[in-house]
């Protein structure tokens, strides 16, 4: 039984085999006879609002012959209070695997041990593997391995998708540098467990300094909209712009997983001048979680 439920249980020889698997399905997405999910029906249970992970999980198991069912938490008795467990046992007796999308890391963790079937993790609070999967196989694309190069992180360095790159960097041996206010750093546990080398500061432009990538990600994460003001005052500063870039590398890419607000996290300018890195990396997201669907059926 295989789960996706972070990339920190994610094994570095799995994690280098969903990447190599994106990439043919992203070249051979036109043949119509590779069908691992064929006649398996799989429920995405969203309990946060989305664009990217819903749509590339739903074409994805259809191009791969399954069916999905869409059931946000206003659909399920999870809504009204319904243990995650008791959930679990119900849907495990009647689907095929699961795409879960929630708050708790633990609750994706329960689904996964009292279901008893495939569960991938499409983003909890602690975690958002999928992305990161995403992410790197869209450097490896544009840029080669991902070994060795320097990705730099600016803004909320606590939250899901900084600490799946914290786990990535580790298991992949390329360094990650995370320019976030003191407060906004990643906790000692978490950088313990990883492993890698991963530097945490204070200083945008030191951490931007030769960088093969400059990453950035929203102020204000779902969940967090009451802490909206305090967000938007503390990382002000703590912006992706044109002159962070010039510290860069000369071809340095800039990406972000989405949705952006410019002006904030990234500057218009920037973002427009790499759209196209940026929408290649949302693409991606479908051809990554197609290889992810059949690694954990295969």
């Amino acid at each position: 039984m295989k789960h996706l439920l972070s990339l920190e249980k994610l094994s570095a020889a799995d994690l280098e085999k969903i990447l190599r698997d994106a990439v043919v399905w992203k070249r051979e997405r036109a043949r119509l006879d590779r069908k691992p999910l064929a006649g398996q029906a799989w429920a995405l249970m969203f309990s946060k609002s989305s664009t990217r992970p819903r749509v590339s999980f739903e074409v994805g198991i259809r191009e791969l012959g399954g069916e999905s069912l869409f059931l946000s938490a206003n659909d399920m008795q999870l809504g009204r209070g319904e243990p995650v467990r008791d959930t679990a046992r119900v849907l495990g007796r009647m689907i095929h695997g699961a795409v879960i999308r929630t708050f708790a890391q633990s609750d994706v963790e329960e689904f996964a041990a009292f279901s008893k079937i495939p569960t991938i993790n499409a983003l909890t609070d602690d975690e958002h593997p999928c992305q990161i999967l995403a992410d790197i196989f869209t450097f490896k694309e544009k840029r080669g391995p991902i070994a060795g190069k320097v990705v730099t992180f600016v803004g909320d360095g606590a939250c899901n998708v900084p600490v799946s790159w914290i786990f990535a960097a580790a298991k992949l041996g390329f360094e990650l540098r995370i320019a976030s206010p003191k407060k906004f750093q990643p906790g000692a546990e978490i950088l313990n467990r990883a492993g890698g080398k991963i530097i945490c500061t204070e200083n945008v432009e030191k951490a931007a300094k030769g960088a093969d990538l400059l990453y950035t990600d929203v102020w204000v994460s779902m969940g967090k909209e009451a802490e909206s003001a305090e967000r938007l005052k503390t990382l002000s500063t703590y912006q992706i712009n044109q002159k962070l870039v010039k510290l860069a590398r000369p071809d340095a890419l800039v990406m972000h997983c989405l949705p952006a607000y410019c002006g904030k996290e990234i500057d218009e300018e920037t973002f427009e001048a790499n759209a196209d890195t940026i929408f290649t990396q949302a693409e991606n997201r479908l051809h990554v979680q197609k290889a992810i669907l059949n690694w954990a059926v295969s």
